[in-house]
Protein backbone atom coordinates (compact mmCIF):
# COMPACT_ATOMS: atom_id res chain seq x y z
CA UNK A 1 0.00 0.00 0.00
CA UNK A 2 1.24 3.48 -0.79
CA UNK A 3 -0.27 6.79 0.40
CA UNK A 4 0.37 10.58 -1.48
CA UNK A 5 -0.66 13.52 0.30
CA UNK A 6 -1.60 15.80 -3.09
CA UNK A 7 -2.84 19.01 -1.14
CA UNK A 8 -3.28 20.45 1.95
CA UNK A 9 -5.63 23.05 3.11
CA UNK A 10 -3.81 26.40 4.19
CA UNK A 11 -6.37 26.87 7.32
CA UNK A 12 -6.57 23.94 8.75
CA UNK A 13 -5.24 20.22 8.81
CA UNK A 14 -7.08 18.82 6.04
CA UNK A 15 -5.40 16.85 3.43
CA UNK A 16 -6.35 15.37 -0.03
CA UNK A 17 -4.22 12.09 -0.55
CA UNK A 18 -4.47 9.01 -2.73
CA UNK A 19 -4.12 5.49 -1.55
CA UNK A 20 -2.66 3.07 -3.42
CA UNK A 21 -3.61 -0.58 -3.00
CA UNK A 22 -4.07 -3.91 -5.29
CA UNK A 23 -7.40 -3.45 -5.58
CA UNK A 24 -7.61 -0.04 -6.55
CA UNK A 25 -6.73 3.24 -5.58
CA UNK A 26 -8.32 5.13 -2.40
CA UNK A 27 -9.06 9.08 -2.81
CA UNK A 28 -8.90 10.92 0.80
CA UNK A 29 -10.52 11.90 2.46
CA UNK A 30 -12.85 9.11 2.16
CA UNK A 31 -15.90 7.20 3.52
CA UNK A 32 -16.15 3.48 4.37
CA UNK A 33 -19.38 1.71 4.27
CA UNK A 34 -20.01 -0.94 6.66
CA UNK A 35 -20.40 -4.21 5.61
CA UNK A 36 -20.36 -6.01 8.22
CA UNK A 37 -21.43 -9.69 7.18
CA UNK A 38 -19.93 -9.21 4.27
CA UNK A 39 -22.74 -7.13 2.61
CA UNK A 40 -23.58 -3.38 2.92
CA UNK A 41 -27.57 -4.38 4.33
CA UNK A 42 -30.31 -3.41 1.54
CA UNK A 43 -27.63 -2.05 -0.80
CA UNK A 44 -26.13 -4.67 -3.90
CA UNK A 45 -22.44 -4.19 -4.98
CA UNK A 46 -23.23 -2.49 -8.23
CA UNK A 47 -25.32 -0.24 -6.56
CA UNK A 48 -22.22 0.51 -3.88
CA UNK A 49 -19.87 0.92 -7.13
CA UNK A 50 -21.78 2.97 -9.64
CA UNK A 51 -24.79 4.94 -7.72
CA UNK A 52 -22.71 5.42 -4.04
CA UNK A 53 -19.62 5.40 -6.04
CA UNK A 54 -17.62 3.88 -2.70
CA UNK A 55 -14.13 3.21 -3.43
CA UNK A 56 -13.70 0.80 -0.03
CA UNK A 57 -16.40 -1.17 2.31
CA UNK A 58 -15.15 -2.83 5.47
CA UNK A 59 -16.41 -6.25 6.94
CA UNK A 60 -16.16 -7.48 10.38
CA UNK A 61 -13.92 -10.07 11.41
CA UNK A 62 -15.61 -11.19 14.64
CA UNK A 63 -19.06 -11.83 12.02
CA UNK A 64 -17.30 -12.70 9.29
CA UNK A 65 -15.52 -15.72 11.50
CA UNK A 66 -18.94 -16.70 13.09
CA UNK A 67 -20.53 -16.76 9.98
CA UNK A 68 -20.08 -17.64 6.73
CA UNK A 69 -16.77 -19.07 8.42
CA UNK A 70 -13.44 -19.34 7.40
CA UNK A 71 -13.74 -22.67 5.82
CA UNK A 72 -16.45 -20.81 3.23
CA UNK A 73 -14.22 -18.23 2.50
CA UNK A 74 -11.21 -19.57 2.21
CA UNK A 75 -12.98 -21.99 -0.73
CA UNK A 76 -14.75 -18.83 -2.42
CA UNK A 77 -10.87 -17.77 -2.37
CA UNK A 78 -11.58 -14.80 0.06
CA UNK A 79 -14.16 -12.20 0.85
CA UNK A 80 -13.68 -10.45 -2.34
CA UNK A 81 -14.81 -13.27 -4.61
CA UNK A 82 -17.59 -14.04 -2.14
CA UNK A 83 -19.64 -11.34 -2.30
CA UNK A 84 -18.06 -9.83 -5.84
CA UNK A 85 -17.06 -6.96 -4.59
CA UNK A 86 -13.89 -6.19 -6.68
CA UNK A 87 -12.67 -2.99 -5.08
CA UNK A 88 -10.57 -2.25 -1.81
CA UNK A 89 -11.86 -3.84 2.27
CA UNK A 90 -10.63 -3.28 4.84
CA UNK A 91 -11.76 -5.65 7.91
CA UNK A 92 -12.15 -4.35 11.74
CA UNK A 93 -10.13 -7.12 14.17
CA UNK A 94 -13.15 -7.81 16.45
CA UNK A 95 -11.89 -5.42 19.00
CA UNK A 96 -14.57 -2.90 18.97
CA UNK A 97 -17.11 -6.50 19.29
CA UNK A 98 -14.62 -6.92 22.66
CA UNK A 99 -15.95 -3.56 23.96
CA UNK A 100 -19.79 -3.99 22.77
CA UNK A 101 -20.16 -8.07 23.93
CA UNK A 102 -19.19 -6.83 27.40
CA UNK A 103 -21.99 -9.27 29.09
CA UNK A 104 -20.47 -12.29 26.91
CA UNK A 105 -16.66 -12.42 27.19
CA UNK A 106 -13.40 -12.10 29.39
CA UNK A 107 -10.35 -10.13 28.45
CA UNK A 108 -6.99 -11.69 29.46
CA UNK A 109 -3.13 -11.13 28.36
CA UNK A 110 -3.60 -14.15 26.02
CA UNK A 111 -6.72 -13.05 24.34
CA UNK A 112 -10.31 -12.41 24.20
CA UNK A 113 -12.74 -15.57 25.18
CA UNK A 114 -16.35 -14.62 23.83
CA UNK A 115 -19.71 -16.38 23.36
CA UNK A 116 -21.00 -16.44 20.16
CA UNK A 117 -24.00 -14.14 19.53
CA UNK A 118 -25.57 -16.76 17.39
CA UNK A 119 -25.72 -19.86 19.61
CA UNK A 120 -23.56 -19.42 22.65
CA UNK A 121 -20.47 -21.37 21.68
CA UNK A 122 -17.49 -20.16 23.00
CA UNK A 123 -14.20 -18.85 20.87
CA UNK A 124 -11.27 -17.65 21.49
CA UNK A 125 -9.24 -14.32 20.11
CA UNK A 126 -5.75 -13.58 20.39
CA UNK A 127 -3.78 -11.52 18.37
CA UNK A 128 -1.94 -14.15 16.72
CA UNK A 129 -5.48 -15.72 15.43
CA UNK A 130 -6.76 -12.38 14.35
CA UNK A 131 -4.22 -11.85 11.94
CA UNK A 132 -4.68 -15.64 10.65
CA UNK A 133 -8.58 -14.93 10.17
CA UNK A 134 -8.27 -11.36 8.40
CA UNK A 135 -5.09 -13.28 6.30
CA UNK A 136 -8.12 -15.93 5.74
CA UNK A 137 -10.98 -13.09 4.97
CA UNK A 138 -8.58 -11.29 3.02
CA UNK A 139 -9.38 -7.83 3.52
CA UNK A 140 -6.72 -5.12 1.63
CA UNK A 141 -6.42 -3.60 5.21
CA UNK A 142 -6.70 -5.23 8.24
CA UNK A 143 -6.92 -3.68 11.58
CA UNK A 144 -4.62 -5.03 14.81
CA UNK A 145 -6.74 -6.18 17.73
CA UNK A 146 -6.79 -3.51 20.32
CA UNK A 147 -9.29 -3.24 23.64
CA UNK A 148 -11.95 -0.28 23.18
CA UNK A 149 -13.15 0.74 26.64
CA UNK A 150 -16.05 2.53 27.37
CA UNK A 151 -16.85 5.68 28.09
CA UNK A 152 -16.98 6.75 31.04
CA UNK A 153 -13.63 5.22 32.02
CA UNK A 154 -11.33 5.12 35.06
CA UNK A 155 -7.77 6.46 34.14
CA UNK A 156 -5.95 3.37 35.81
CA UNK A 157 -8.77 0.89 33.77
CA UNK A 158 -7.93 2.79 30.47
CA UNK A 159 -4.44 2.88 31.23
CA UNK A 160 -3.73 -0.55 31.99
CA UNK A 161 -5.90 -1.43 28.62
CA UNK A 162 -4.08 0.49 26.69
CA UNK A 163 -0.99 -0.92 27.72
CA UNK A 164 -2.27 -4.35 27.09
CA UNK A 165 -3.17 -2.94 23.34
CA UNK A 166 0.26 -1.95 23.16
CA UNK A 167 1.86 -5.62 24.16
CA UNK A 168 -1.19 -7.14 21.75
CA UNK A 169 0.08 -5.03 18.89
CA UNK A 170 3.48 -6.30 19.40
CA UNK A 171 2.18 -9.95 18.96
CA UNK A 172 0.12 -9.25 15.86
CA UNK A 173 3.12 -7.13 14.01
CA UNK A 174 5.06 -10.35 14.83
CA UNK A 175 2.37 -12.32 13.52
CA UNK A 176 1.59 -10.57 10.68
CA UNK A 177 5.22 -10.11 9.23
CA UNK A 178 5.77 -14.06 9.37
CA UNK A 179 2.85 -14.61 7.28
CA UNK A 180 2.10 -14.00 4.10
CA UNK A 181 -1.91 -13.50 2.22
CA UNK A 182 -3.45 -16.26 1.00
CA UNK A 183 -4.95 -14.83 -2.37
CA UNK A 184 -2.08 -13.53 -4.30
CA UNK A 185 -2.25 -10.02 -3.19
CA UNK A 186 -0.71 -7.47 -0.67
CA UNK A 187 -2.61 -6.46 2.74
CA UNK A 188 -1.26 -4.30 4.99
CA UNK A 189 -1.76 -3.93 9.08
CA UNK A 190 -3.17 -0.88 10.52
CA UNK A 191 -2.44 -0.41 14.62
CA UNK A 192 -5.18 1.43 17.04
CA UNK A 193 -4.13 4.28 19.17
CA UNK A 194 -6.42 3.96 22.39
CA UNK A 195 -6.11 5.96 25.23
CA UNK A 196 -9.98 6.75 26.49
CA UNK A 197 -10.16 10.58 26.67
CA UNK A 198 -6.99 10.95 29.33
CA UNK A 199 -4.36 13.20 27.27
CA UNK A 200 -1.45 11.66 28.55
CA UNK A 201 -2.88 8.64 27.65
CA UNK A 202 -3.48 9.61 24.14
CA UNK A 203 -0.17 10.92 23.89
CA UNK A 204 1.86 8.17 24.69
CA UNK A 205 -0.75 5.71 23.05
CA UNK A 206 0.45 7.69 19.81
CA UNK A 207 3.89 7.78 20.24
CA UNK A 208 4.07 4.29 20.47
CA UNK A 209 1.77 3.33 17.42
CA UNK A 210 3.95 6.11 15.34
CA UNK A 211 7.03 4.60 16.43
CA UNK A 212 5.86 0.79 15.07
CA UNK A 213 6.41 2.64 11.50
CA UNK A 214 3.16 0.53 9.81
CA UNK A 215 1.48 1.82 6.34
CA UNK A 216 -1.20 3.46 8.31
CA UNK A 217 -2.64 4.13 11.29
CA UNK A 218 -5.95 4.25 13.49
CA UNK A 219 -7.82 6.23 16.19
CA UNK A 220 -9.87 4.04 18.16
CA UNK A 221 -12.45 3.77 21.69
CA UNK A 222 -13.92 7.23 20.41
CA UNK A 223 -17.10 7.89 19.37
CA UNK A 224 -18.35 5.98 22.19
CA UNK A 225 -20.54 8.14 24.36
CA UNK A 226 -18.21 11.01 24.96
CA UNK A 227 -19.13 14.74 24.47
CA UNK A 228 -18.40 15.31 20.10
CA UNK A 229 -16.51 18.46 21.80
CA UNK A 230 -13.84 15.71 23.67
CA UNK A 231 -13.81 13.55 20.94
CA UNK A 232 -12.89 16.66 18.78
CA UNK A 233 -10.07 17.35 21.31
CA UNK A 234 -8.34 13.30 21.58
CA UNK A 235 -8.40 13.39 17.44
CA UNK A 236 -6.22 17.04 17.23
CA UNK A 237 -3.85 15.67 20.11
CA UNK A 238 -3.19 12.26 18.15
CA UNK A 239 -3.05 13.64 14.81
CA UNK A 240 -0.74 16.36 15.65
CA UNK A 241 1.57 12.82 16.75
CA UNK A 242 0.67 10.77 14.08
CA UNK A 243 3.33 10.44 10.73
CA UNK A 244 1.62 13.00 8.40
CA UNK A 245 2.72 10.66 5.65
CA UNK A 246 0.35 7.54 6.92
CA UNK A 247 -3.37 7.85 6.42
CA UNK A 248 -5.08 8.33 9.44
CA UNK A 249 -7.97 6.50 10.48
CA UNK A 250 -10.65 7.45 12.75
CA UNK A 251 -12.74 4.22 13.49
CA UNK A 252 -16.30 4.18 14.09
CA UNK A 253 -16.63 8.15 12.92
CA UNK A 254 -19.82 9.55 12.38
CA UNK A 255 -22.19 12.01 11.69
CA UNK A 256 -21.68 14.17 8.66
CA UNK A 257 -20.34 17.24 11.08
CA UNK A 258 -18.27 15.03 12.63
CA UNK A 259 -16.49 13.99 9.60
CA UNK A 260 -16.35 16.96 8.44
CA UNK A 261 -14.60 18.40 11.99
CA UNK A 262 -12.51 14.91 11.83
CA UNK A 263 -11.24 15.93 8.29
CA UNK A 264 -10.27 19.85 9.73
CA UNK A 265 -8.00 17.62 12.31
CA UNK A 266 -6.49 15.85 9.37
CA UNK A 267 -7.96 12.10 9.32
CA UNK A 268 -8.21 11.08 6.36
CA UNK A 269 -10.61 7.96 6.75
CA UNK A 270 -13.74 7.21 7.97
CA UNK A 271 -16.51 4.29 8.95
CA UNK A 272 -19.92 4.38 10.35
CA UNK A 273 -23.07 2.02 10.49
CA UNK A 274 -24.95 5.31 10.98
CA UNK A 275 -25.92 5.97 7.44
CA UNK A 276 -27.51 2.48 6.48
CA UNK A 277 -29.15 2.29 10.31
CA UNK A 278 -30.97 5.68 9.96
CA UNK A 279 -31.78 5.02 6.65
CA UNK A 280 -33.52 1.97 7.70
CA UNK A 281 -35.25 3.96 10.66
CA UNK A 282 -36.50 6.64 8.33
CA UNK A 283 -33.77 9.58 8.72
CA UNK A 284 -32.19 10.80 5.59
CA UNK A 285 -29.32 13.02 5.49
CA UNK A 286 -29.29 15.62 2.58
CA UNK A 287 -27.36 18.66 1.16
CA UNK A 288 -29.64 21.05 3.09
CA UNK A 289 -29.65 19.01 6.38
CA UNK A 290 -31.31 16.05 8.03
CA UNK A 291 -35.39 14.52 7.05
CA UNK A 292 -37.39 12.67 8.99
CA UNK A 293 -39.42 10.82 6.04
CA UNK A 294 -42.25 9.79 8.64
CA UNK A 295 -43.30 13.41 8.80
CA UNK A 296 -46.42 15.21 7.36
CA UNK A 297 -44.55 17.36 5.66
CA UNK A 298 -43.27 15.55 3.09
CA UNK A 299 -46.82 13.76 2.37
CA UNK A 300 -47.02 15.70 -1.00
CA UNK A 301 -43.62 17.05 -1.88
CA UNK A 302 -42.76 15.64 -4.99
CA UNK A 303 -39.26 16.93 -5.48
CA UNK A 304 -36.55 14.85 -6.04
CA UNK A 305 -34.94 13.66 -2.21
CA UNK A 306 -31.79 15.19 -3.06
CA UNK A 307 -30.79 17.11 -6.52
CA UNK A 308 -27.25 18.03 -5.17
CA UNK A 309 -26.31 14.29 -5.00
CA UNK A 310 -25.37 12.67 -8.16
CA UNK A 311 -27.36 9.24 -7.31
CA UNK A 312 -30.03 7.71 -9.48
CA UNK A 313 -32.46 7.82 -6.40
CA UNK A 314 -31.27 10.81 -5.16
CA UNK A 315 -33.06 12.63 -8.10
CA UNK A 316 -35.24 10.17 -9.48
CA UNK A 317 -37.40 9.29 -5.99
CA UNK A 318 -39.32 12.03 -4.65
CA UNK A 319 -39.97 13.01 -0.81
CA UNK A 320 -43.35 11.97 -0.92
CA UNK A 321 -42.91 8.81 -2.90
CA UNK A 322 -40.39 7.67 0.12
CA UNK A 323 -42.38 8.74 2.75
CA UNK A 324 -45.41 6.77 1.40
CA UNK A 325 -42.76 3.91 1.20
CA UNK A 326 -41.60 4.61 4.85
CA UNK A 327 -44.83 4.67 6.82
CA UNK A 328 -45.60 1.75 4.92
CA UNK A 329 -43.00 -0.38 5.68
CA UNK A 330 -42.36 -1.07 2.34
CA UNK A 331 -38.70 -2.80 1.92
CA UNK A 332 -37.90 -0.42 -0.65
CA UNK A 333 -37.99 2.67 1.56
CA UNK A 334 -34.99 0.86 3.78
CA UNK A 335 -33.28 0.13 -0.26
CA UNK A 336 -33.59 3.65 -1.63
CA UNK A 337 -33.18 5.41 2.00
CA UNK A 338 -29.81 3.83 2.60
CA UNK A 339 -28.28 3.91 -1.29
CA UNK A 340 -28.92 7.85 -0.55
CA UNK A 341 -27.81 8.23 2.43
CA UNK A 342 -24.44 6.74 1.34
CA UNK A 343 -24.38 8.62 -1.43
CA UNK A 344 -24.35 11.74 0.63
CA UNK A 345 -21.48 10.50 2.74
CA UNK A 346 -19.68 9.92 -0.10
CA UNK A 347 -20.71 13.41 -1.81
CA UNK A 348 -19.68 15.07 1.03
CA UNK A 349 -16.42 14.09 1.18
CA UNK A 350 -16.00 14.22 -2.23
CA UNK A 351 -16.80 17.84 -2.02
CA UNK A 352 -14.09 18.24 0.84
CA UNK A 353 -11.53 16.76 -1.10
CA UNK A 354 -12.41 19.22 -4.06
CA UNK A 355 -12.08 22.41 -1.27
CA UNK A 356 -9.37 21.19 0.19
CA UNK A 357 -7.88 21.08 -3.85
CA UNK A 358 -8.84 24.57 -4.23
CA UNK A 359 -7.97 26.03 -0.74
CA UNK A 360 -11.50 26.62 0.19
CA UNK A 361 -12.26 23.94 2.61
CA UNK A 362 -12.41 26.03 6.34
CA UNK A 363 -14.58 28.20 4.99
CA UNK A 364 -16.71 25.89 3.35
CA UNK A 365 -16.55 23.42 6.26
CA UNK A 366 -18.15 25.95 8.46
CA UNK A 367 -20.88 26.63 6.43
CA UNK A 368 -21.58 22.95 6.25
CA UNK A 369 -21.17 21.77 9.30
CA UNK A 370 -24.42 24.42 10.21
CA UNK A 371 -25.92 23.18 6.92
CA UNK A 372 -26.38 19.24 7.49
CA UNK A 373 -26.91 19.48 11.12
CA UNK A 374 -30.19 21.41 10.53
CA UNK A 375 -33.52 19.36 11.25
CA UNK A 376 -35.66 19.89 7.95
Amino acid sequence: MKFTIEATDPKSKARAGLVKTDHGDIETPIFMPVGTAGSVKAVHQRELTYDVKAQIILGNTYHLYLRPGLDVLEKAGGLHKFNGWSRPILTDSGGYQVFSLSGTRKIAEEGVMFKSHIDGSKHHFSPENVMDIQRTIGADIIMAFDECTPYPCEYNYAEKSMHMTHRWLKRCIERFDTTEGKYGYSQTLFPIVQGSVYKDLRKQSAEFIASCGRDGNAIGGLSVGEPAEMMYEMTELVTDILPTDKPRYLMGVGTPANILEGIALGVDMFDCVMPTRNARNGMLFTSEGIMNMRNEKWKDDFSPIDPNINSYVSTFYSKAYLRHLTVSKEILAAQIASIHNLSFYLWLVGQAREKIQTGEFATWKDMMVKKVSTRL
